[in-house]
């Protein structure tokens, strides 16, 4: 069984999925894919773990970097999985471009070249926003294209994470706009 709860964060509400023990799911309301590893059936119920996720949420929205992360279960394609690994990686207000990410799978599989394309589609299809932090991916040029949640959400966590924003742009058209 696939259990739900609700958060309200200060960029709107959230909806959590967890298969009991580990967290399966983390969407903004409305976003792209939202709920998109969510069965037909589920049970909206409190429990452990999403009073974990809500510490951990509650202390990231007070601006501060969690510490932890709950249990994750990522149900997704071993390719996603690998990228979404990478992005756990991506420390507090810091960011990573999809070609480091390209590179940096490229090397895990011994080829030469990944492309950033695919990347950005395994980043755009992130189950567990915000403790996966797709947030922090950005185009190689500083675009800040590509957010599920939106432009404005992107920019709403990078600020409050005190990224340095000065060289990233919002693109005029783009993936997620």
């Amino acid at each position: 069984m696939i259990y739900t709860y609700h958060y309200h964060s200060p960029l709107g509400g959230i909806t959590l999925s967890s298969n009991g023990t580990a967290l399966t799911g983390l969407w903004f309301d409305g976003q792209k894919y939202f709920g998109d590893t969510l069965p037909k059936e589920y049970e909206e119920k409190s429990m452990p773990i999403f009073e974990q996720t809500v510490r951990w949420l509650d202390i990231y929205f007070s601006g501060k970097a969690p510490g932890f992360t709950p249990p994750l279960s990522m149900e997704t394609t071993p390719f996603r999985k690998a990228v979404w690994e990478i992005m756990l990686s991506i420390p507090f207000g810091q960011t990573m471009t999809y070609g480091e990410i390209a590179d940096k799978i490229a090397k895990q599989k011994g080829l030469t070249k990944m492309s950033a394309q695919a990347v950005g589609g395994a980043v755009g299809h992130n189950s567990i926003s915000l403790i996966i932090p797709c947030h922090r991916v950005v185009g190689t040029n500083g675009s800040l294209t590509g957010y599920a949640g939106g432009i404005d959400k992107k920019v709403k966590l990078l600020t409050m994470e005190k990224a340095d924003m000065t060289s990233f742009f919002i693109p005029k058209q783009g993936t997620a706009l």
